[in-house]
């Protein structure tokens, strides 16, 4: 019987079908974005670490990976700082930061799941959580035919890519070489799709650079498993999106909160 996974992200998600080589629509999550002061639109954000191994070391690697970018514009840093970790199977948010956290979640049907939260009618992100599922990771005995690290390093990566305010590139399952992919890796030696890509740095840009505002701004990916063109146009600090929401495959929910908060999950489907 074909059991199915939920990819868990709090935004409302822009979707588009594509194919590579291709000129790529941008890949934001709609208006949703952290505030930020510098005139360059950058940002440092704090993942709290509250993991235990091997995640805490794969939560590390994803966040050098997510720093790494020389251009077009370097808007992005993150710092893994300690969190609370007294509660990680409840990974309860904290203002101003990501909490990752991992646990045995049990038999729930997703791999990662991400959350963010909109406060009071805006479109700033106040906090984000990221939870990873040991279920499907804690030994060979478990069903799911893609436990391995590499497959590991691809959830961490693109769960805390979505809090940043990341969709996913493509969900047709092939590799495009970026962990906003929907690629699962077969083993651990399939290093692809574990890390962001040229497009994704682009997508921040076009996000929360205000030098590309109402610029296009094209990001070349040329790498051993994938070679297209990332397209998006900045418009100082948001990005426009794609408006189709739906899918026989996707599921959203808005969960309106007691002190005018909004909760936005947004479930992909994928299977086994």
């Amino acid at each position: 019987m074909k059991t199915r996974i939920a990819l868990v992200v709090a935004a409302i998600a822009a979707i588009a079908a594509v194919s590579a080589p291709a000129a790529f629509a941008n890949h934001s999550w709609g208006k949703y974005h952290w505030a930020r002061t510098a005139s360059d639109g950058s940002f440092t954000l704090d993942l709290a670490r509250n993991t235990t191994s091997p995640w805490t070391t794969m939560l590390t690697d994803a966040s050098s990976d997510w720093n790494a970018s020389t251009g077009p514009s370097t808007v992005l840093h993150t710092n893994v700082v300690p969190g609370d970790d007294s509660d990680r199977r409840a990974c309860p948010p904290v203002l101003g930061r990501v909490e990752v956290c991992n646990a045995d979640y049990g038999d729930t049907g997703w791999l990662g799941l991400a959350q963010i939260w909109i406060y009071r009618g805006g479109s700033h992100i106040a906090q984000g959580v990221t939870e990873l599922n040991d279920y499907y990771f804690s030994g060979a005995g478990r069903s799911y035919q893609y436990n391995n690290a590499a497959e590991q390093q691809h959830v961490v990566c693109q769960e805390v890519g979505h809090t940043f305010g990341l969709d996913h590139q493509d969900e047709s399952g092939i590799s495009l070489d970026t962990c906003m992919d929907y690629y699962h890796n077969t083993s651990s030696t399939d290093l692809r799709s574990t890390t962001p890509n040229a497009g994704d740095f682009g997508e921040l840009s076009c996000i929360y650079d205000p030098a590309f505002k109402r610029q296009l701004v094209p990001s070349l990916v040329d790498t051993t498993y994938a070679n297209y063109t990332h397209t998006c146009r900045g418009t100082g600090h948001l990005d426009s999106f794609d408006s189709s929401t739906g899918s026989a495959r996707t599921s959203k929910f808005v969960a309106r909160l007691a002190d005018g908060a909004r909760l936005v999950t947004f479930v992909t489907w994928a299977g086994f």
